[in-house]
Order: structure tokens, then C-alpha cells, then sequence
């Protein structure tokens, strides 16, 4: 069910008029049928595609989201349903709290998932605000979830989308009870990503058969090291790859260059296959170990965002994916004294890796998320 209460000051005198919603608007498939879905339910919408960053900035190309080509794309489409579209610059916070804080993660030995951060502080804290500025009630977005709301724990939850194979519920973990409340996802409903393009295409939407974006937007080609490299002006010293047993294996060339369970890419000639198991920032020193050194049973996570529930005072049973495409494996979680959580599996788990998103379910439901820091 979908709320249309009005928020705050930001309320309309004409309580009969219809309700408003803005729609995130990526110039993909899945954003404007949102859009449209919206408007069959009877909501005056009005879209906004949010500038990220300078369209000839060199490490953009338009194989990612938010090119110069998805904002004509969601132009195209609000113009055929009727809908105003603004562009809204939100490139300082981008540069902020997304850039700033992948290259910060890297440096200090983790791996980030910028796009939780995208969602977190822009595309949903950051478009809530301009929502309230345009009097709208809803916020829409096209990501496969769900939202309902449990009136006996007056909370709002949230789902994972009907289709299965699309669905994001991951990413949307740190969502709050207040951006819950007023947020849709009406793709949550669709089983089939078949349908929601034929949807398009009935409506003559130039992006029906547009392909899904997978790239990080700012590092289109995947070379993060060298964008780290240009965005900080710094050159990151070589150092030693070693074994469990602290023996000299090779050189490597900068810690930013690795990640947990990584094998190609080391540029040794090992007798055997070793993966990265660890990284001692103090010693800058990669650590590698066969596959069987990657498994572990337990990890801890700060900064945690209790959705369908306040933190729990004993532990409960839940299932987590310590990363996006993990499969969710069966787990104990409790919060210790000093607020961090920790995950404790039934069977170990691979390359679990610091700087990563661990999202604990319930069935369905995602009784939250948090960022991992350590694991044993």
C-alpha cells in the first residue's frame, strides 16, 4: 500500500487535488515505467534526473548511468506522459559523498559499494529533501523492492521485490523509517523484467529495450586504481606479497590495487593458485593463501541501520549476504555493548571483506544492513 499523507510544511492547501510524486527519472526502462505506473494510480508526478557529475569529465563514458544520452532519454519520456522533468545538480555531494569516500575506503584498505552510497545520501536523503522543496508526497524510484508497513510494530518495512532475480533490497539497506514512509517502489509488484519492457515499448518509450547500466558510473573501464591515482595526485608504493607464513612471494604494485579473494591480476608465477586473504595496511604487505584460507565464520559491522526493528537486546536468527551477490546463508546476529554487530554463520563464509555492505533478512523482509569492518 502506498501512502499519500502530506509531509509537513511542505503541505498543499488544496487537500483535493492529486496527490504528487516525484520520480527519480535515470533515463532507463525500469525508472520511467515507475513513472508511469504512478500515473495509472492516479498521481500528478513530476520527474528529475540528477546531474552527478560534468558529462565531458574523462572517466565517463556512456556505457554507464547518467550520461548525456539518460537525461534526453528521461527528457523523451516525461514529455510523452505529460510530466515535467528538471535536472538537478547534485555534482558537490556526488563528488562528496560518494568519490571522496571510495578513494577514503581504498586508502585505508577497504572495498566500498559506491552505489549503497549513491542511494543513502543522493538518490534518496538528498531527492527527500527536494521532494519536501516541490510539495511532493512520494518519492519513486525504479528499483525492485518492496515497502509495507506493520501497524502492530508501527514500522515501516522493507521487501524484497517479487522477481527475485532483480531484486535490490540489498542496496537499499540503509533506508530510514522517515524515507520509507514516504517512498514507492511500484517495480516491487512485477515477476518478470520481460513485462516492464513490454510496458515501455507499449507506450512507445525509446529505452524499452535499453541494456540495465552494471559499470560504476565514475570508472567506467573498471580501472579504479588509476582513478584513485588521478583523483588524490598520489603514487602508492610497491611492497611485498607474502604467504600466511610471512614468505616473500613477489612485489605488488599499491594495496589500492587489491581486494579480498582477488586472483587474477597478482602478475605471479605461483606453483598453485593463491588468492588475496588479507591486506596489513602497517606492513604494506598483501597476504595470500589458497581458496580454503578465504572461509570464515564470523564477521563485525558498524554504522548499522535497524529496519524492522530496534536493535535487538539478545540475538536473533537471521540470513545475510556479506556481499551483493552472495547467496544468503544462515546466521546468528547480536549487537555487542559499543553498538557494532556481530554476524556469526552457520557455515563459513567466502571472502568476507571489509568496506562491504552485510544485509541480515527475515524471509522476505530486511531487518537491516551495516558496513563490515573486520571478519575471523
Amino acid at each position: 500500500m502506498y501512502r499519500t499523507a502530506l509531509w509537513g510544511e511542505g503541505r498543499r492547501s488544496d487537500e483535493t487535488a492529486k496527490p504528487r510524486a516525484l520520480i527519480a527519472m535515470s533515463g532507463g526502462v525500469d525508472s520511467s515505467v515507475a513513472a508511469l505506473e504512478m500515473i495509472r494510480r492516479g498521481y500528478h508526478c513530476t520527474g528529475v534526473t540528477m546531474k552527478l557529475y560534468d558529462n565531458d569529465d574523462p572517466d565517463i563514458s556512456s556505457r554507464v548511468c547518467c550520461s548525456i544520452d539518460d537525461v534526453e532519454d528521461a527528457r523523451q519520456v516525461c514529455y510523452s506522459l505529460g510530466m515535467p522533468h528538471y535536472v538537478m545538480n547534485f555534482k558537490e555531494e556526488f563528488s562528496c559523498m560518494v568519490m571522496d569516500r571510495f578513494v577514503q575506503a581504498y586508502e585505508c584498505g577497504d572495498t566500498p559499494n559506491p552505489c549503497i552510497d549513491c542511494n543513502r545520501y543522493l538518490k534518496f536523503a538528498g531527492l527527500y529533501d527536494r521532494a519536501i522543496q516541490l510539495e511532493c508526497e512520494v518519492l519513486v524510484t525504479g528499483h525492485y523492492a518492496r515497502i509495507d508497513y506493520d501497524p502492530l510494530k508501527k514500522r515501516y518495512l522493507l521487501k524484497k521485490s517479487r522477481n527475485l532475480l532483480k531484486d535490490q533490497s540489498y542496496v537499499l539497506a540503509f533506508l530510514t523509517q522517515d524515507i520509507l514512509a514516504h517512498t514507492c517502489f511500484p517495480l516491487g509488484e512485477f515477476r518478470d523484467k520481460e513485462e516492464v519492457r513490454l510496458l515501455a515499448a507499449a507506450h512507445g518509450f525509446g529505452n524499452a529495450e535499453k541494456h540495465d547500466s552494471q559499470d560504476i558510473c565514475f570508472i567506467p573501464d573498471g580501472d579504479y586504481a588509476s582513478f584513485i591515482k588521478r583523483r588524490t595526485g598520489k603514487e602508492y608504493p610497491e611492497g611485498d606479497f607474502v604467504d600466511e607464513e610471512g614468505h616473500v612471494l613477489g612485489r605488488h604494485k599499491g594495496l589500492i590495487r587489491y581486494t579480498i579473494g582477488q586472483r587474477r591480476g597478482l602478475g605471479l608465477a605461483l606453483p598453485a593458485p593463491l588468492y588475496v586473504r588479507k591486506k596489513d595496511m602497517e606492513k604494506n604487505q598483501v597476504i595470500l593463501s589458497p581458496d580454503s584460507g578465504l572461509y570464515q565464520k564470523e564477521l563485525y559491522a558498524r554504522d548499522f541501520n535497524w529496519i524492522s526493528c530496534e536493535a535487538p537486546k539478545a540475538p536473533i536468527k537471521v540470513t545475510a549476504k556479506p556481499r551483493y551477490r552472495a547467496p544468503e546463508a544462515e546466521a546468528v546476529a547480536d549487537v555487542l555493548p559499543d553498538g557494532i554487530v556481530r554476524v556469526v554463520f552457520e557455515q563459513p563464509q567466502r571472502a568476507i571483506t571489509p568496506g562491504q555492505t552485510v544485509v541480515l533478512y527475515d524471509g522476505e523482509t530486511v531487518v537491516g544492513g551495516g558496513i563490515i569492518i573486520s571478519s575471523s
